[in-house]
């Protein structure tokens, strides 16, 4: 039967006697910019999404195959629509005002005697559908083999993507054409032939497996969900509910950016006393050992001793910083790879961790916990309560946990729904003791730290440490991410290295990675360090490098005010993979930023953005005419001028270079 994209009136709800033989429903955002139509006949239920007028995805199939049945056969038995309309504010993020407007369409489709649940939402700038298993009568263990979800793409010209792999998120993008898919972690992003873009990923990941794309034909693409290590995909009992499926639009690259539809389609907060959550710039025992000049384990070049976390807490109250990480604080890195390596309390024997802690209080600096499991998770449950109480008791309020290495029980992934329980259940217990956490090889983001804010940020993005001990990142790599990692939420990549070549103490680093060809480097100039720190937002930001790299430099008191929460944030231009320039406000403060790739250019900045009324000081740092990221990476300017709304000044950005610009109110 030829499908009718026209509008047919039926009622907002229908009761289980009343099934037409072709339903059809078309569900507009509150602006209509973004239509959705659904359709169900002859038992085949598929959706059709446009975008200002442009047809952009067609579902092809919905459903499931589990274990006992397949729900890929349906009839509608009931449907409804309602809107949403509200403003909310984010604890912490890139703009303290976020609106959640959507119009939502929730289908009880029947097959078989099987109730599967459909809900779809059209908001301004994109579309998202879940499915829910409710409670019914003959479901019992629900064994998910196959999630059918089926869509096609239209008018595609160029992608970015990185292959999906079960157990890390630390790759390069691929940039090529659609055809050259095949198989994409999530963010995927994409864009048309007439300059629109997409980003799809998944929200509200809370007990199900991570979603990836492989590509079925052409430009169809069927969700894959990473598996249990018995092949199962999800396991549920009694009922199941999906994260969303969700599709982001712009008009161009930035306006991705900006898009906040994978927060609201998360719950709103589920803490009542959000006192403790507190956005902060901090430093780490932690370049050094990826440097190889210090160690994690205990020994004679053992980094979180103390002595050593006294010198940096030091550094961190003389500069404004509010906290240290004290990675490889405790006992058990000795064993790495042995069960029960680690219990999470105990110190080694040369830091006294209570003494440093109460040091760092008495200088205003908080002390960053660090639980490293390398991947034994069952241990870590074991003993994650006792060593929350343990931090909750010493007064340390942000942990930092890791997961190198594989994961426990053995044969499971580090994506899959084992792991996304895990995961789920370190929030909630850091949650109870008033913990903000910091996720080293997480799952990806998907919005839940709007209902867990307490979930600041998270690695799962190759970063900063890959300079220290590989070939390195190239300049296209930061270019690019804000466009598929970062749509996800906050990534702590780790920026702020001032020593780019890693001369300083080249003659003491010791090789502990095979990667490490000893001719590691960070590609990228002082000012593009800099400029990282506004471009990939994270509420815990470190400035990674060692302390004596930043004592006494200019371009340091760029760093030590820096915001790490926006009342406001904007893309002033961009494109994916090549360079982008990023505006973000607190107060009446204005930051921006810029960053390119291998290619060196000229950006303006149209500063129409500011307040007409008064002048403003704009103070920046950006690259010398010699600036090269691989020829002479540390050479920079410094820059002070008044400033007027509307004025354009101009910036060389180097290859691989950047600049950063503090506009203040006089």
């Amino acid at each position: 039967m030829r499908f009718m994209w026209s509008f047919i009136a039926f009622s907002f709800a229908f009761c289980s006697s009343v099934r037409a033989e072709v339903f059809v429903k078309e569900l507009l955002s509150p602006d209509k910019t973004v239509s959705v139509g659904f359709h169900c006949s002859d038992g085949k239920a598929i959706y059709k999404v446009s975008f200002r007028g442009q047809p952009m995805i067609r579902g092809e199939k919905l459903g499931f195959i589990l274990k006992d049945r397949s729900l890929t056969e349906f009839s509608v038995q009931s449907a409804s629509t309602t809107t949403h309309n509200e403003v909310w504010n984010p604890i912490w993020g890139q703009s303290n005002t976020i609106s959640n407007n959507y119009s939502e369409l929730n289908v009880a489709l029947l097959s078989g005697k099987t109730r599967l649940n459909i809900t779809f939402r059209a908001y301004n700038d994109g579309f998202a559908f879940r499915y829910e298993l409710p409670k019914q009568k003959g479901v019992k263990n629900i064994q998910v083999l196959s999630e059918e979800s089926t869509f096609s793409l239209e008018h595609i010209s160029e992608c970015w993507w990185s292959w999906a792999d079960y157990n890390t998120l630390e790759k390069l993008y691929n940039h090529t054409d659609l055809d050259s898919v095949s198989h994409v972690a999530a963010p995927f992003t994409l864009k048309r032939d007439d300059g629109i873009h997409l980003s799809i990923h998944e929200a509200a990941i809370e007990d199900y497996s991570t979603m990836t794309l492989k590509k079925v034909s052409g430009s169809s693409f069927q969700v894959n969900l990473v598996p249990w290590a018995d092949g199962t995909l999800v396991k549920s009992k009694y009922t199941m509910r999906s994260p969303w499926r969700a599709f982001l639009f712009g008009t161009n690259s930035g306006e991705l950016l900006t898009n906040n539809l994978i927060l609201n389609l998360n719950e709103p907060c589920n803490i009542n006393d959000i006192s403790w959550i507190k956005p902060m710039n901090y430093i780490g025992i932690w370049w050094e050992m990826h440097l190889g000049i210090s160690t994690w384990k205990d020994g004679p070049k053992h980094g979180s001793r103390t002595e050593n976390a006294k010198r940096y807490i030091d550094f961190a109250a003389a500069n404004g910083m509010k906290g240290l990480l004290l990675e490889g604080w405790n006992t058990g890195w000795e064993n790495w790879g042995s069960p029960e390596a680690f219990d999470f309390v105990t110190p080694s024997a040369d830091l006294n961790l209570k003494e440093v802690v109460t040091y760092a209080r008495s200088k205003g600096v908080e002390i960053i916990g660090h639980h490293e499991t390398g991947g034994d998770t069952k241990s870590y449950e074991k003993h994650l309560e006792k060593a929350f109480q343990f931090y909750h008791d010493l007064g340390i309020r942000v942990v930092k946990t890791g997961y190198a290495g594989p994961v426990t029980p053995a044969g499971e992934h580090h994506h899959g729904q084992c792991m996304v329980q895990h995961y789920n259940k370190v929030m909630k217990m850091a949650a109870k003791y008033r913990i903000m956490l910091d996720v080293h090889e997480p799952i990806i983001l998907s919005g839940l730290s709007r209902t867990y804010p307490n979930l600041m940020t998270a690695e799962g993005v190759r970063g900063m440490e890959w300079n220290a001990w590989s070939e390195g990142n190239p300049p296209s790599h930061s270019c690019t991410l804000p466009f598929t990692r970062g749509v996800a939420g906050p990534m702590d990549y780790t920026p702020g290295i001032f020593d780019i070549d890693l001369s300083m103490y080249k003659d003491q680093r010791e090789k502990w990675n095979s990667l490490d060809n000893g001719q590691s480097a960070v590609h990228s100039t002082l000012s593009n360090q800099l400029a990282l720190m506004i471009i990939l937002y994270s509420p815990l930001q470190m400035a990674a490098d060692l302390p004596e790299n930043y004592a006494g430099h200019p371009a340091f008191t760029f760093i030590n005010s820096m915001p790490t929460t926006w009342d406001e944030t904007r893309i002033l231009d961009a494109r994916i993979g090549e360079y982008i320039v990023m505006a973000r406000r607190s107060g009446t403060t204005w930051y921006v930023a810029a960053i390119t790739n291998e290619t060196g250019r000229t950006l303006v900045v149209n500063t129409d953005f500011l307040e007409n009324t008064g002048n403003y000081v704009a103070k920046s740092c950006s690259d010398a005419k010699e600036s090269h990221y691989e020829d002479e990476p540390e050479t920079y300017i410094l820059h002070s001028s008044e400033l007027e709304s509307g004025n354009k000044p101009a910036f060389n950005l180097a290859p691989g270079g950047g600049f950063i610009m503090k506009i203040s109110k006089q």
